[in-house]
Parts: structure tokens; sequence; C-alpha cells
């Protein structure tokens, strides 16, 4: 009986000490440790001065041109033909809760939209995509072909989705990724840049003179803080550009920051949520073009006012009708001043947690989450106003500073999410402790980014603008 008890204790020693080696191996301490000094924050200092000496360019008469692609895959078929959008199956993309099946159908076509500015020496290109967002692999390879055949900067390109949850998935390898976006399915990639490529080339190709204007207004009623309630705040602006060609076609490209997820897993057609009745509704209005860029998302959930389609389209034609009635009152102007600029950002380790203080050692959440130890954040001035893309689901709390900034700087400021890249949730770094998937299973690099970014971004903007 002793022995048996000796060996069993030894036994239960053995495994406790493997345990003990395993966590020592395999956990580590969330970083805490403040970003400035550190060589990631050092490496992108270093770039960020070199984009701020680029002289901004005087106003100049204003040409634009627009282009869109469709996105909708074609499902069903024997043999993928990615290039041609035919695909035996695609899964969607956003819920987990669908465990990555594929999508049974179409309720609302899909597509990628681009409006080419010219003003002078200089060039962006606006694109918004029926998409949840923009991955990287996507990115590098549309921005390959926008190189070489159009001779496009990733400056001038200003990627951004519509973060709809029920758009094309298969996109993304690794675990999370698949969580999410369902089974990889390699030409997927290979179809969603195409549509990238087509909608930029066509726009250019469409390139006329043009004047532009741009207006905002306040939505308070259809955005709500989903993370901490009437205890935060919401950014509840519209933000919305019209651009008239001189032939008389219009293109309207909005922003708002609630997330289009008024739509819920149990839909497992392809559609566009609330952005796709918007971009609709505002088509109908102006016989033109509409182009819906997410906003300030993080944290943002949306008020529809009503269940599945029906709400989704209440709250798209309620805000395309504040869109509408600001059109004729919106002042444009033939010349317009356009300036861009953009930085590449390397990121602090990954903070995978498994506690509020314990995280996965960088190497094995690299393992689980295969995302880029560098990103991309992007200004674009368009006249009295500048456009800042985040490679995110960007925090709307964080937003209202950096716009409360530009404004004291006399300029206004649109913030936009999901930019050709993923590192999660952006949030304040005040709600990092709190338990729930944006702080703890979505914020992938850790407590530092969002002062991070917010200092990034305001020098970036700071850059565009004239002393």
């Amino acid at each position: 009986m002793k022995r048996l008890l000796r060996w069993t204790l030894r036994g239960v020693a053995g495994l406790a000490l493997l345990a003990a080696v395993g966590a020592v191996a395999t956990l580590d301490l969330v970083e805490w440790r403040p970003y400035p000094g550190t060589s990631y924050h050092e490496r992108t200092a270093r770039r960020l001065e070199e984009a701020r000496a680029t002289p901004v360019p005087a106003e100049d008469a204003l040409s634009a041109g627009f282009g869109r692609a469709r996105l909708t895959p074609t499902l069903g078929v024997a043999v993928d033909e990615p290039l041609a959008g035919k695909f035996k199956m695609v899964p969607l993309a956003g819920y987990g809760g669908r465990r990555g099946r594929p999508a049974t159908g179409v309720h609302d076509d899909l597509h990628v939209k681009a409006i080419a500015l010219r003003a002078g020496r200089e060039t962006a290109v606006l694109i918004g995509a029926d998409a949840l967002i923009i991955p990287a692999e996507v990115t590098d390879l549309a921005m390959e072909r926008i190189g070489r055949e159009l001779g496009l900067r990733r400056a001038q390109i200003y990627l951004s989705a519509t973060h709809t949850h029920g758009s094309i998935g298969g996109w993304g390898q690794g675990p999370v990724a698949e969580a999410f976006a369902g089974a990889f399915v390699p030409g997927v990639r290979e179809w969603f840049a195409d549509r990238i490529f087509s909608a930029v080339r066509d726009a250019m190709a469409d390139l006329n003179p043009a004047e532009l204007g741009q207006n905002r207004f306040p939505a308070p009623d259809f955005v709500r803080n989903r993370l901490v309630g009437t205890l935060g705040k919401t950014d509840p602006e519209f933000t919305f550009l019209v651009v008239r060609q001189r032939g008389g076609r219009t293109a309207v490209a909005g922003s708002y920051a609630a997330h289009a997820t008024v739509l819920g897993s149990d839909v497992m057609e392809f559609h566009g949520d609330y952005p796709g009745y918007w971009q609709r509704a505002v088509e109908e209005a102006t016989g033109g073009m509409a182009v819906f860029i997410a906003g300030s998302v993080g944290s943002h959930g949306p008020v529809s006012g009503g269940k599945g389609f029906a709400g989704a389209e209440r709250m798209g034609r309620a805000l395309a009708a504040g869109v509408a009635e600001r059109l004729s009152a919106t002042p444009l102007s033939p010349s317009v001043r356009l300036a861009t600029s953009a930085v590449e950002v390397s990121l602090p380790e990954l903070n995978a947690r498994v506690t509020d203080s314990l995280r996965l050692r960088p190497w094995l959440a690299g393992m689980l989450l295969p995302v880029r130890d560098e990103c991309v954040l992007q200004a674009v001035r368009i006249g009295g106003a500048v456009w800042i893309s985040t490679p995110c689901d960007f925090s709307g709390e964080l937003a209202l500073g950096v716009k409360d900034h530009l404004r004291a700087r006399g300029s206004d400021a649109v913030v936009t999410s999901f930019n050709g890249g993923y590192v999660g949730y952006v949030i304040p770094r005040k709600y990092y402790h709190l338990p729930g998937y944006e702080p703890r299973t979505m914020s992938f690099h850790g407590p530092n980014v969002p002062d991070y970014f917010d200092e990034t971004i305001r020098a970036l903007a700071d850059s565009l603008l004239v002393k």
C-alpha cells in the first residue's frame, strides 16, 4: 500500500512538473511595457518622418472616374474557375456560429466599387467592397497588378469594406480565420483581387472633369455602444462625399460607424446587410453609383428598429434619406486639394490571452493567428477633410478623439476600417481588462496598440494639413 501511494505521489509530481514546464514553455505575461522606445515604435517613427516630409500639393482642377465590378460568385459548378468567379462552394464570412457552412444562394448581388480622383499630379482611388474585410493576401495580389498595370502606389489606393457578415469567405488560413470565414478556398483570393483591380482599372479609364463636395449629419438613433452601453460613447456622424462629372454622372461615398450586423448567422445567402440597402437607395435617388465605407465600427452596433431584412432595409433607407435630403445643399467645387500618405506600422508581439494577465507565447499565438507583424495606416486629404484608413475594427470612441484633434486644426476627419489588412479590434485601453469578444479574443496585439495607433494617425493626418 505504501509503495502504491509512493508511486502515485511520484506520478502526480511528475505530471505537475510536466504541466509546469508546459506552462513555462507556452505561457507568458501580457506585455504592458510602454511602447515609446520599443524597437517596433522606433521603426515606425522613422518611416513616419519620411512620409511627413512629402510636400502637400496645391489645390488643382479635379477629374474623377467611377468603376464597379460584380463580386458575387457563381456557385455549384463542377470545377472551380476562379477568374470567372465560378466555384463548387463558397462559405460566408462573418459569424463563427455558421461553422464554415457554404452559402446557399444570393439575396443581394455583391460588388467592389471605386471612385478615382485626380488633381494635378496626385491621384487617389476610394474603394468599397461588399465584404467582411479585405484580407492582406488579397491586397497583395490586387496591388501587384494595380502597380504593374496602372502605376499606382499603395498610398493612393484607399481600401475599405462594408463589413457585411454575408459576403464571400474562404480567403483565410489558420484556425481563427477559418472559424470566421470558413474553410480555405484558394481561388477566392484570386477572384476577390481581380474584382478590386477591375473596379480600379475602370475608374481610372473613366477620368473626366468633375466637381466634388462633402457633408455630414448626425444619425445617433442608428448606432449604439455594444461593449459598455451608455457608459461609453458613440460616433454618430454619417459622412458622405459626392462627386459629379461634367456630363452629370454622379457617385456618392458614405461612411458610418455601426457594424453591419442587422442580419444574423441564420441568413445563409449572400447579402449586403444595411449598407447594401443604403447603396441601392442612394443609387435609386441619384441615378449614379453609391459606395459604402465602414467607419469606426469597433464596439459600435446597429440599431435598425426591426428584425431581419426588414430591419436592414429600414436602417439603410433611413440613412440614405439623410443623404438625399442634403445632396442639393452640398456645395460642389471643380478644384480640390488632394494629397495621399501612408506609413507601414510595425506591431508589438501577439498578446493572445488565456487569462487577464497571461498570454500564449508569441510563437504559439502565431500558429493560431497567422497575422503579419506590420500593417498600413493611411491618410488621404480631400479638400477640407482627411480620410483615415485603418487595418482593423477601429473604435468609434477613439475616432471621436481623432476628429476633435483635426477639427481644432481646421479640418474634418473621416476614420474608416478594413483597409486591406486585419489586426483585430483596436479599442480604448481602458476597456482592455473587460471580458468578452472584443477586448479578450480579438485584441490581438495587446494594450498598447490603441494609443500607438492614435498617435501615429494624428501625426500622419497632421502632415497633410498646410501649415
